[in-house]
């Protein structure tokens, strides 16, 4: 059993601080360095400073976010092995043509076919700006048969759907040989799932989940796959996985304590609070991330708000522990299916020492679990 493992940047901030990120990921050989895409951060800029996180000492607003086209461009000639990933963009703000193009662009720059990650969308990208975000399954499926289209071929292309049309569109720009985009597909619940068997090349859901669940869902990936007339092994199963990892167990549980890591719990959904017996402070109806619209929240919300998280919501967003038990629980996520955990760096955002500590831990998880030797450590 092959396990790739990937390293995830929030590309907030200081572009040099990505680069470091990058070269930890070259140093210990990872397979894929992914960039997020958010035009404003998941935390609210109202609560910013050193007693929520002490990145505001050098950063005062979370929002600087970057461009994911323009850093991955620059990273290219740093990247060399690692795969370099857009972790999720949507055809929302970004028509597929144009994203058709930029993933073509930058498989010109790298040394290995590039992942084009897309989803439906998170409202924090698109509410504040007047974006339509109507009909965002639909929207995506689209997308998917669009980029399809442009990766297979100059053309022209014809399309004629609800939210796209081709008229005889061309894309004169030709993948290098071996180097075509990959598509993974973030998808969370079943039409989206159904979307990753029938389109994509990889699967990379954003909710962390228990390995039951995991599988359950993968199943409906690959059933679509099989379905669609697809070999369901095509579909490579991943998955962002964050991670709180320290000394000890005792230390990672400390680490939960921490603002920015308590804010997590926030980004879960109603439905996860309530199997935890409390009421989530953003309503019945929260769905989650995907829901979240931080810039509307005043700073006496976001400090209710954390004062009412639940300890065990806490708990279910992040995999906690020493270094041995985080490779547990992710070598649970293996024999559940996923084949490229995207390690998420959560306890970085703690202190300086933990930062330092998880960079060291990203390097150790990643030969353990690459040399298949996740379920040997557990024993």
């Amino acid at each position: 059993m092959s396990v790739k493992v990937g390293l995830v940047w929030d590309a907030v901030g200081d572009v040099g601080a990505g680069r470091g990120l990058l070269e930890v990921a070259r140093r210990a050989r990872l397979d894929a360095f992914m960039v997020v895409d958010h035009l404003i951060n998941v935390f609210p800029r109202q609560a910013w400073d050193t007693d929520f996180s002490y990145l505001a000492a050098d950063m005062p607003t979370p929002d600087r976010c970057l461009d994911f086209a323009t850093v991955l461009g620059n990273f290219a000639p740093l990247a060399g092995p690692v795969r370099l990933a857009i972790g999720v963009t949507d055809p929302h703000r970004r028509h597929p043509a144009v994203l058709a193009q930029t993933a073509l662009t930058l498989a010109q720059l790298t040394e290995r076919a590039p992942v084009l990650g897309i989803g439906a969308g998170a409202l924090e990208n698109l509410v504040p700006y007047g974006v339509p975000h109507d009909h965002r399954v639909g929207r995506v499926e689209e997308a998917l048969r669009v980029l399809r289209m442009f990766f297979s071929g100059e053309g022209p292309h014809d399309f004629r759907g609800r939210h796209f049309t081709l008229d005889r569109a061309l894309m004169g720009l030709p993948a290098p040989a071996g180097r075509t985009p990959l598509i993974w597909l973030g998808a969370n619940r079943e039409r989206m799932l159904n979307l990753a068997g029938r389109y994509a090349d990889g699967w990379i859901p954003s909710d962390l989940m228990a390995p039951d669940e995991y599988a359950r869902r993968l199943a409906v990936v690959r059933t679509a796959a099989e379905q669609a007339g697809r070999d369901p092994d095509a579909v490579l199963p991943s998955g962002g996985v964050p991670i709180v990892v320290a000394e000890s167990d005792a230390a990672a549980q400390d680490l939960l304590r921490a603002a920015p890591i308590r804010f997590l719990a926030l980004h879960a959904g109603a439905r996860a609070w309530r199997a935890h017996g409390a009421a989530h402070p953003f309503g019945e109806e929260y769905k989650g991330l995907v829901d979240l619209l931080p810039h509307l929240l005043t700073r006496e919300e976001v400090t209710r708000a954390l004062a009412a998280v639940p300890d065990e919501v806490v708990a279910d967003q992040v995999l906690a522990g020493s270094r041995e038990t985080v490779l547990k629980k992710i070598g649970e996520l293996i024999e559940a299916g996923m084949r490229h955990p995207m390690l998420m760096p959560a306890s970085a955002m703690a202190s300086p020492e933990a930062a330092r500590f998880t960079m060291e831990a990203v390097g150790w998880l990643a030969d353990r679990l690459r040399g298949g030797s996740a379920e040997e450590e557990a024993k």
